[in-house]
């Protein structure tokens, strides 16, 4: 019985966990898992290329471009596909081709070309898997509800990617047993999301073609969220190198462990503050923080580091849960779709930091003065979402009518 549904019975809503159905609960926990694997590895994937693959910072950054990209940009062609082939079919999908890459993850330690392909088939499956899991998530609720759902969403999968890196802190420099770990995990998935139930099609559901993908895109959540990622990933991708010899790796894995969990707690309860912010408000929030956070960065200890994260996580606890309201919203498209466009925004922001980041950090690396790149990404968090918004009503203003025409 839907929420809408309820009410119209005269049942009592409830508030909170109580008022989640149990297949809502199951795959608020397969997100916590999902996101407990794959940021076991996330975080340490620039150290793991370097040791299995001996390339230099600037390549990494190519591959973690690429991989970043496929990897949020699949959320368009996974949303189409979930729309034909069912939501939970896709789940299905998904956690096989999770499964083929953590084994291909164990083979990279002997082929290490296998870690490369091993990345992207897993990137891929989470391309699958983001929109569809989201999309089964607010499957047939009021929307009214959905604050609620996509926060508890966040905030379920914030916990598994707090856990992930200090497990992966402790295995990564001998990783096979937690790629086995990880095998065993995903092969599990896979079994329990082939027993949920299916989705039933939506009544008057329109399923657009393949090539109307974009079809009814937001386009300001769309740009704003492609910045966010594009600032954001310099810190999850490049904090890692950084870090090495400068802080111990347990403590850096506690530092991102106390990030996610810090999302968990506060996106819940800033939700119906996000939610009642104007856009340009939350924009100035979550920006201004990310701007500091990258400056604290600059002292390169314990304690600015932390600070650093800190900062950061409030700015996105804003950020991301503003971006995805206002992209349901804007348009009339499915939920499942609007994820879609949101990870292809993601996977713009993402690529970019890898393809432009690298090749920023390899330059100040060379010249000596690692602290400046975080300066230079400060700079970028400032400037960046003025210009947008600038380019934005110069674009949006109506072009003057000529006298006597």
């Amino acid at each position: 019985m839907t929420p809408t549904e309820r009410e119209a019975s005269g049942a009592p809503a409830r508030s909170g966990v109580r008022s989640f159905t149990g297949t809502q609960l199951a795959l608020l926990g397969s997100g916590f898992l999902v996101n407990l694997v794959s940021f076991s590895v996330y975080p340490y994937l620039a150290v793991l290329l370097r040791d299995r693959m001996a390339l230099g910072m600037d390549q990494v950054g190519i591959i973690l471009g690429l991989a970043t990209f496929v990897q949020f940009a699949g959320g368009v062609p996974g949303a189409a596909l979930a729309e034909r082939l069912g939501l939970q079919r896709c789940l299905v999908i998904a956690m096989v081709l999770q499964t083929l890459g953590s084994l291909g993850f164990l083979a990279g330690g002997a082929w290490p070309a296998l870690t490369i392909a091993a990345l992207f088939l897993r990137s891929a499956a989470t391309g699958l898997y983001s929109p569809s899991v989201r999309g089964y998530t607010v499957h047939g609720t009021n929307p009214d509800d959905r604050p609620r759902l996509m926060s508890a969403s966040y905030a379920t999968g914030n916990v598994g990617i707090a856990i992930g890196p200090v497990v992966g802190a402790l295995f990564i420099h001998d990783p096979g047993a937690m790629f086995v770990a990880a095998t065993v995990l995903h092969a599990a998935m896979a079994i329990g999301h082939a027993l949920l139930p299916r989705e039933r099609r939506d009544e008057g559901e329109v399923i657009e073609p393949l090539r109307r993908a974009l079809h009814g895109l937001a386009v300001l959540p769309f740009v704003v969220t492609a910045l966010t990622l594009y600032l954001y990933m310099h810190f999850y991708q490049f904090l890692s190198s950084y870090a090495e010899g400068r802080l111990p790796t347990v403590f850096y894995g506690a530092a991102m462990m106390g990030y996610s969990l810090l999302l968990a707690v506060l996106q819940p309860l800033l939700t119906r503050r996000v939610e009642r912010m104007r856009y340009a408000h939350a924009m100035v929030v979550g920006f201004g923080c990310l701007a500091v956070g990258m400056i604290a960065f600059t002292g390169g200890n314990e304690i600015t580091v932390a600070a650093g994260i800190l900062v950061i996580g409030v700015g996105n606890s804003v950020l991301f849960l503003k971006n995805v309201l206002e992209t349901l919203s804007r348009t009339k498209r499915s939920p499942t779709v609007v994820f879609g466009h949101q990870r292809l925004a993601e996977g713009v922001g993402a690529s970019l930091s890898g393809l432009v980041g690298g090749g920023l950090y390899h330059l100040f690396e060379t010249a000596g003065n690692l602290p400046g790149f975080w300066l230079a990404i400060a700079t970028q968090c400032l400037l960046l979402p003025v210009i947008m918004l600038l380019v934005g009503r110069r674009l949006r203003r109506p072009a003057p009518e000529v006298a006597g025409s």
